[in-house]
């Protein structure tokens, strides 16, 4: 998407492209175009050279350590970073618990937990989704109950993303089972060492376990670690999920896909000519990049009022549905621009297999790839029929 920007902007995004260009390693930018899996060591490596140039939080404010970027600033590192095949800055402590610790939390949560994000000391996951209470989080069954200075918690979180890395889980848990669903619910911040917990890799169709179950059996948790008021963690959920479904939304993600759509069309041929002068694929491409411009418009709406310290109403879950379904559309037209070179191979996807000579086109096993993997898109975060839901009742009262 191109759009006029102030000289000062301009200036931002030739800084942003200078620094990825020296501070981007090769290999890591490789990995992140063929869709390959980062290392743990990877991902925190690339965090902490972003931290150390003050770039790592750029939704923060500068007086929690951020970088406190406009909404045009925040939606150019987002941009170029995808389109440099950049490693994204992992969400669940820089982009959903820091806003609600800035906007809920006690001044010692801030203290203690914000710099440690940033640091990359903690690595966070999120402990919201469980057996029958996914995109229906007020069904939360995972009971926390209170023993003098301590909730004792037992219950069970699924499709915990990366949980097999981290050290701090944030969870939705049951304070009131005699309170209305939504009432009775606390945010509380759970250390992850915790003698009781036990986390149980999910293994996926590609073959790595990206997301985990996690178990609690009579974990005991300081309530120092209650996030802002017992029984009104649903309120602080809700902020969170606005700021997860902008980001799951992903513009810059969609940008640099539409990119390498228009690159594997101009080198796939058809009866004799480049698949991107078919008129019908032309077409497709066409439509998916207008929705793609109109959605990075309110996307900068979205960014804008976070960085006012709002918390987006509908607005934000008209983005994420509209966000993932662009996305699929991209990874559809991919996988069928590749032809059968898309079919997946879980081998082929593992680390060390086919590193050198993968087979097909070079794009090939990324297009196959990302187009299982981002599936989920359209569930996780609340399912996208949940957010026509949300937008009926928010915006058109019914």
């Amino acid at each position: 998407m191109t759009m006029t920007l102030a000289p000062e902007d301009e200036a931002f995004r030739a800084e942003v492209r200078q620094f990825l260009k020296d501070r981007l390693p090769a290999h890591l930018a490789d990995k992140v175009r063929l869709n390959r899996e980062l290392t743990k060591a990877e991902t925190e490596q690339w965090h902490a050279t972003l931290q150390e140039k003050g770039w790592l939080a750029g939704n923060w404010p500068t007086r929690f350590g951020g970088a406190g970027w406009t909404a045009i600033q925040r939606h150019i590192f987002e941009e170029e970073s995808a389109l440099a095949h950049a490693p994204r800055v992992l969400p669940f402590g820089i982009a959903m618990l820091g806003p609600v610790l800035q906007k809920f939390g006690s001044e010692a949560q801030q203290q203690r937990f914000l710099p440690r994000i940033l640091d990359g000391t903690d690595w966070w996951c999120q402990g919201y989704s469980e057996p029958g209470a996914g995109s229906d989080l007020a069904s939360v069954r995972t009971t926390a109950v209170r023993d003098g200075d301590h909730y004792i918690v037992n219950g069970q979180k699924t499709w915990t993303t990366l949980g097999q890395h981290a050290n701090w889980i944030f969870c939705l848990v049951r304070t009131d089972p005699a309170a209305k669903a939504q009432e009775g619910i606390s945010f509380l911040l759970i250390d992850m060492t915790s003698p009781g917990i036990t986390v149980r890799p999910i293994v996926l169709l590609d073959g790595t376990p990206e997301v985990n179950e996690v178990f609690f059996d009579e974990v005991r948790v300081p309530v120092a670690n209650l996030v802002g008021e017992e029984n009104k963690g649903w309120t602080y959920a809700k902020y969170l999920l606005t700021h997860e479904r902008t980001n799951i939304a992903g513009v810059g993600f969609a940008t640099a896909s539409l990119a390498a759509l228009k690159r594997i069309a101009r080198a796939q041929v058809a009866n004799g000519r480049p698949l991107s002068e078919n008129p019908l694929f032309a077409a497709r491409i066409a439509e998916v990049e207008i929705e793609l411009m109109a959605m990075a418009t309110t996307n900068l709406r979205m960014l804008a009022q976070a960085a006012a310290g709002q918390a987006p109403g509908a607005e934000s879950s008209m983005l994420k549905l509209k966000g993932t379904q662009i996305r699929q559309a991209i990874n559809d037209l991919a996988r069928r621009a590749v032809g059968p070179w898309a079919l997946a191979f879980p081998s082929e996807g593992l680390e060390g297999a086919n590193d050198e000579t993968p087979p097909g086109p070079p794009e090939a096993a990324a297009a196959g790839r990302a187009y299982l993997n981002n599936r989920k898109l359209s569930i996780y975060g609340g399912s996208n029929e949940i957010q026509r839901g949300i937008i009926a009742k928010s915006l058109l009262g019914l």
